[in-house]
């Protein structure tokens, strides 16, 4: 039962942290890349500070709820469901170290411009963030799915 209890909290957590995924997908990033570079300076500054307060506890818990589920699988390490959530574990600790070596970075920089004030070659910062993110949207893809095939495929 704790399997299935931890398995739950940890694909609630993860759709949270994929939600930001499916967000940049469906809209957010065409939007960004054809703002005005005031208006994406200040978009960006907006998001990234709205951000910073609620996803950094959401990667944690989903972490620790990950672990968890890792753990509580180990039992049986041949089983689908251990691979699942092994590969889901190691999707959350990859997308969060792009993110602190990649994108955290970048918005620091950003996060420096003013919308009078920015460099010449915004864009290529934008581009970058963009570069990084996408990875990062096929690395917690294929560990939501992972835990998705988990569920349906993994008990026997």
């Amino acid at each position: 039962m704790e399997i299935k209890i931890t398995l739950f909290i940890t694909l609630l957590l993860y759709t949270l942290v994929i939600s930001q995924s499916f967000f940049y997908i469906l809209a957010m990033s065409r939007v960004l890349k054809n703002m005005q570079p005031a208006t994406y300076i200040e978009s960006r500054q907006l998001l990234d500070a709205s951000l910073q307060g609620s996803l950094g506890p959401v990667y944690y818990l989903a972490l620790a709820a990950s672990v968890a589920l890792t753990a509580f699988c180990v039992i049986n390490p041949s089983g689908l469901l251990f691979v699942c959530s092994v590969i889901a574990l190691l999707s959350l600790i990859i997308d969060v170290v792009l993110s602190l070596k990649g994108n955290v970075p970048l918005n620091k920089i950003i996060n420096t411009w003013t919308v009078s004030d920015y460099p010449g070659n915004w864009k290529e910062y934008r581009s970058r963030w963009f570069a990084i993110y996408t990875i990062r949207q096929v690395v917690n893809s294929t560990g939501f799915v992972s835990l998705l095939a988990g569920l349906i495929f993994g008990f026997n």
